[in-house]
């Protein structure tokens, strides 16, 4: 009797336990982004995030649901990135709109202009939208063609770990741009250091494809490097601080 209960209790806590990974798998990868979205909303400056970590993630996650079509994967990582290009789709949203409500600039900036100087550099919101779809049905009749090929599907698969690793690389050239990482959510960075780090040891551990270490190395990589830029630049100021914000609150005011 007491061994029963005692394997009810094992059972229960096992299922339990699984529940909560599968929830840190599909909601995990998001959770970097609400501290930069509540201090976007907060101070209505996103001059700090650069909005092409948003169309990275958004191709990564496309082309790893179009790879899902040559080759099996667990449901959870499918819904990982329908709710990531959901994210993402409704940071650049907000992004969108805070930049048009503080730019001078008047002349309206749309992505059937076809200019490649004012790429994801929109007016609207909608202009990304229709970026996405046309990109994912190209990408989605190129794969329809060629899905009996097992190197394309191969090179689907390492494209979608590839521009995933490069996640951090345009915040880190915004940064240095900027010379300053000023209103770039450093616990975002803090999140996206910690998840990668453990998702990089779990490869190695696991002897995942080398593809999958290496792109995981590649990305803790840039992490550190932009950790890097948070030191530096509160150390050693490249500009003063800009008063964007303060411009803003004041014109509300009035």
């Amino acid at each position: 009797m007491e061994d029963e209960l005692f394997d009810q209790i094992v059972a229960v806590f096992n299922s339990l336990v699984s529940w909560v990974a599968a929830g840190a798998m599909v909601f995990g990868g998001v959770v970097p982004y609400i501290p930069q979205y509540r201090d976007i909303r907060r101070t209505q400056n996103a001059e700090g995030f650069s909005t092409y970590v948003c169309l990275v993630l958004l191709v990564a996650n496309i082309l790893r649901i179009l790879f899902r079509f040559g080759r099996y994967f667990e449901t959870l990582l499918l819904w990982q990135s329908i709710i990531m290009i959901a994210t993402m789709l409704i940071m650049l949203n907000l992004c969108t709109n805070v930049r048009m409500a503080t730019e001078l600039n008047t002349k309206r900036r749309s992505f059937i202009d076809f200019d490649w100087n004012h790429f994801w550099s929109w007016s609207h919101f909608m202009d990304y939208v229709q970026c996405v779809l046309a990109f994912t049905l190209l990408a989605a009749y190129i794969t329809y063609l060629l899905l009996d090929s097992a190197l394309f599907v191969e090179t689907l698969g390492f494209l979608a770990v590839f521009t995933e690793a490069m996640l951090g690389t345009p915040q880190l050239h915004c940064n240095y741009q900027n010379k300053s990482t000023e209103g770039m959510s450093i616990k975002m960075v803090l999140m996206w250091t910690s998840g990668d780090t453990f998702k990089t040891g779990y490869f190695l551990l696991t002897q995942a494809p080398v593809q999958f270490w290496t792109c995981g190395l590649l990305q803790v990589c840039v992490d550190f490097a932009i950790l890097f830029q948070v030191y530096y630049y509160s150390r050693y100021p490249q500009k003063p601080v800009s008063h964007t914000v303060s411009h803003t609150t004041s014109a509300k005011a009035l």
